[in-house]
């Protein structure tokens, strides 16, 4: 059974790995952090308490100390955990396999992807134990979605000789799934195309525990930026993708949607009332009330006076409004 400490310094992100490695049987406890430091820390008080993590699930890319450092000081324990290294980048492998690393998941994070990692974090702590463990898991690296080599959901490298060193960490997988998506699916994780409502209606495939689920762009009454994820808001919940909001701003400027918060950006056809309180302004979709930024309000204002909330398709809010859309996003 394994206590792991997951970092990530953006809480979606760590709220989603914590949740799915919760689900795993073979966890018995996740501690989540938020940076290197507190790593760190987390690390030096498992220790003095007589429960040690058994791995470190760690983002790279994070202020101040990390993931790699905390990796670094990790390795020179008597017992160092084993370390799997979750990240948005795919430029990291050959990095990750210099520190010795369990394995490598690119986000955002498949459950049976995750499932796998778990797997083999167990099969390492089982041979550091001297207990018995298969040769696969001692001699074949892992690539971001899936074990390489014969048997593995990475890909085949063909008979012989499995492959060793860097280049294992990639050989055998399609660019698009190193990438970290399907094949044909953009990177952004929307698919394109339509199940019902209009024929240029995006539909967006959203994942959570292993269960993905289709979410039309049409349903989606506002977005949330979330670091370098979004969360869509529709009437039966909320969604979160790997997807800039800024993105999404220039791809559904035709489809309604208007930036009215370096937060946030809404769909016109939801917006069922504009406030004005105390020198400020809001609009509120649905129950929601959300504030619209001063140096959005007069294209906002301008947009929703003009078209009101039945946007038809096709229209862009920003014709003769720049404004509403401005470089610097307030």
């Amino acid at each position: 059974m394994l206590r792991i400490l997951a970092v990530d310094d953006e809480l979606p992100a760590l709220e989603e790995l914590t949740y799915l490695l919760r689900r795993d049987a073979r966890v018995t406890d996740v501690e989540p952090v938020r940076d290197g430091a507190t790593a760190l820390l987390a690390l030096d008080r498992s220790l003095a308490e007589g429960r040690p993590f058994g791995a470190l699930f760690l983002d790279v890319r994070m202020p101040g100390l990390d993931g790699a450092a905390v990796a670094r000081v990790a390795s020179r324990f008597a017992d160092p955990p084993s370390v799997v290294f979750v990240t948005a980048h795919d430029d990291f492998a050959v990095d990750a396999f210099a520190l010795r690393a369990v394995d490598y998941l690119l986000k955002p994070i498949h459950p049976d992807r995750l499932a796998e990692a778990v797997r083999r974090v167990a099969a390492h702590a089982g041979q550091a134990a001297g207990t018995a463990a298969g040769p696969r898991d001692a001699l074949e690296p892992a690539g971001p979605h899936g074990p390489v080599g014969p048997g593995g959901s990475g890909g085949s490298v063909g008979s012989g000789a499995r492959p060793s060193g860097p280049a294992a960490w990639s050989h055998g997988v399609p660019n698009d799934v190193r990438a970290g998506r399907s094949a044909g699916v953009p990177a952004d994780g929307s698919t394109g195309t339509s199940t019902g409502g209009s024929p240029d209606d995006e539909v967006i495939p959203v994942e959570l525990a292993g269960v993905t689920r289709f979410v039309r762009r049409s349903e989606v009454m506002y977005v949330e930026a979330h670091g370098d994820y979004a969360r869509l808001h529709t009437a039966a919940g909320s969604h979160l993708v790997r997807t800039p909001l800024a993105t999404l701003e220039e791809r559904w400027a035709d489809a309604g949607f208007i930036r009215i918060h370096r937060r946030h950006l809404v769909a016109v056809r939801h917006v069922r009332e504009l406030r004005l309180e105390s020198g400020r302004a809001f609009v509120r979709v649905a129950d929601f009330v959300l504030p619209i930024s001063r140096r959005h309000t007069r294209g906002v204002r301008d947009v929703l006076v003009r078209v009101g909330p039945d946007t038809p398709p096709g229209f862009r809010p920003d014709a003769g409004t720049s404004a509403a859309r401005s470089a610097g996003h307030g």
